[in-house]
C-alpha cells in the first residue's frame, strides 16, 4: 500500500490535518488502500501549542517527531530538512502532504522532492503579496515543488493558473479547518477564564497578535492596545498571549485594565470564546476563515490578506496596522452596521472526504 507522510509541525496544522486523518481511517476501515504516517516536526513544542491539540481533535500520537524545537527561521528549516531527509532514507514514503505555510511546510516539502518523493499541498495557492511575512515566502516555495495542490478557494485556484499550473495539478477541495470548527461545534466549552470574567455571549472582544510588524516593536505594540481599549468602549477584551507576544509584554510597563491577559488555548475552549464574542480583533489569516463561518466580526489588523473571501463575503475587515484605523471600524460595529456575511464555495466540512478520493485515484488505490 502506499505510504503517505502527513506533516505537522505547528499549530495551524492541527486543525487542518484532523480531517484528512479522519477520512483515511474511515476508507480503511472501509477496506481502502491508503497507509499513513504522522510526522510531527516539533517546530510548536509548547503543549498549549501543540499537545492538547492532538489530545481535543481525536488525532492520533505523531509515528514519528522530529524534535526540533525552538531556533531561527533558518535553523529551523535546516533542522527539519536534515531529520527529515534522514527519515525518508531509512522508511520510504510515496508522498509527502503538507498543510498550510508554516516553516514545516516548506522544508518538509523541498526534503521530499529532492528525494523524488512527490509532494501534495493542502492549501495551496493562498497568497497576500507580502513578503515580508515568512508565511508568503513558505506558501512561494512550496507551490514551486508542489506536485498536486488541494485548494480552499476560487482565489488559489486563480493565482495557481497565473503561476502556470495546469488544471490537472488543481484540486477544489474546500477548507479543512472548517471541516474541523464544524465537526465540534457541540463540544465547544468555555475556558477558566469564563466565570472568573463574568463572560457574557456578546459583550466582549478577543484579541490575538503574534505577527512581528504588530508585536516586535515596544512602541507600536503599546499604542495598538492603547487603542484596542480605547475603541471597545469598556467592554473586557480576552487577550490569549502567544509565546512571542509574551516577550514584548514583558518590555512594557502596563496594559489597559479592560485587556485580560490569558494563556494560550486549546483548541474547543478557544472557539468557545471565539463564538461567543461580540467580535475578534486579529492578524491572524485562520482565524478570520472560522469567524467567516461563525458569523462573527473580524477585525484584521493587517495591510494584506491571503484569504480575500474573508472580506469579500465574509465577516472580516482588512483594518491594516495604524491604531488609527480601528477606531472607525469600530465605530461601524457598535453603530450595528456591520456586514453579516457569507460562506465561501464547498467550506461545508467534506474537505478532508475529497481529498482522501483524490489521494486514492492519483495513487492508484481507488
Amino acid at each position: 500500500m502506499p505510504l503517505i507522510d502527513i506533516i505537522a509541525g505547528a499549530r495551524p496544522n492541527f486543525m487542518k490535518i484532523a480531517p484528512i486523518i479522519r477520512a483515511l481511517e474511515q476508507r480503511r476501515a472501509d477496506g481502502g488502500g491508503l497507509e499513513y504516517r504522522l510526522v510531527h516536526t516539533g517546530q510548536h513544542y509548547d503543549r498549549r501549542m501543540s499537545g492538547d491539540f492532538f489530545e481535543q481533535l481525536g488525532i492520533p500520537a505523531p509515528d514519528i517527531n522530529l524534535e526540533v524545537g525552538s531556533g531561527t527561521q533558518a535553523e529551523q528549516t535546516a533542522a527539519i530538512m536534515t531529520r527529515y531527509e534522514r527519515l525518508l532514507l531509512e522508511h520510504p514514503a510515496a508522498l509527502c502532504l503538507v498543510v498550510g505555510d508554516v516553516t514545516s511546510t516548506m522544508a518538509c516539502a523541498i526534503a521530499a522532492q529532492k528525494l523524488g518523493v512527490r509532494v501534495a499541498h493542502v492549501e495551496g495557492g493562498i497568497r497576500s503579496g507580502d513578503w515580508g511575512m515568512p508565511e508568503e515566502i513558505n506558501r512561494m516555495v512550496t507551490d514551486a515543488i508542489t506536485n498536486w495542490f488541494f485548494t480552499t478557494s476560487v482565489h488559489a485556484n486563480a493565482n495557481l493558473r497565473a503561476a502556470g499550473v495546469g488544471e490537472e495539478r488543481i484540486f477544489f477541495v474546500g477548507n479543512t479547518m472548517i471541516d474541523t470548527l464544524l465537526a465540534n461545534l457541540d463540544r465547544l466549552r468555555p475556558p477558566p477564564c469564563w466565570d472568573d470574567l463574568g463572560l457574557r455571549p456578546g459583550e466582549y472582544f478577543v484579541l490575538t497578535l503574534h505577527r512581528p510588524a504588530n508585536v516586535d516593536a515596544d512602541g507600536a505594540f503599546a499604542r495598538m492596545l492603547r487603542a484596542v481599549a480605547e475603541h471597545t468602549r469598556g467592554q473586557p477584551v480576552v487577550f490569549p498571549v502567544h509565546p512571542r507576544t509574551a516577550r514584548t509584554l514583558e518590555r512594557l510597563d502596563a496594559v489597559p485594565e479592560t485587556l485580560h491577559l490569558i494563556e494560550p488555548q486549546p483548541y474547543l475552549e478557544f472557539n468557545h470564546l471565539v463564538r461567543h464574542a461580540r467580535a475578534v480583533i486579529t492578524d491572524s489569516g485562520g482565524i478570520t476563515e472560522e469567524t467567516t463561518v461563525l458569523g462573527v466580526p473580524c477585525l484584521t489588523l493587517r495591510d494584506t490578506t491571503e484569504r480575500p473571501e474573508t472580506v469579500e463575503i465574509g465577516t472580516n475587515l482588512l483594518v491594516g496596522t495604524d491604531p488609527e484605523r480601528l477606531g472607525p471600524a469600530l465605530a461601524r460595529l457598535f453603530d450595528g452596521r456591520w456586514p453579516r456575511g457569507e460562506i465561501p464555495e464547498r467550506w461545508d466540512g467534506r474537505a478532508g472526504e475529497r481529498i482522501v478520493a483524490h489521494l486514492e485515484r492519483l495513487l492508484g488505490t481507488d
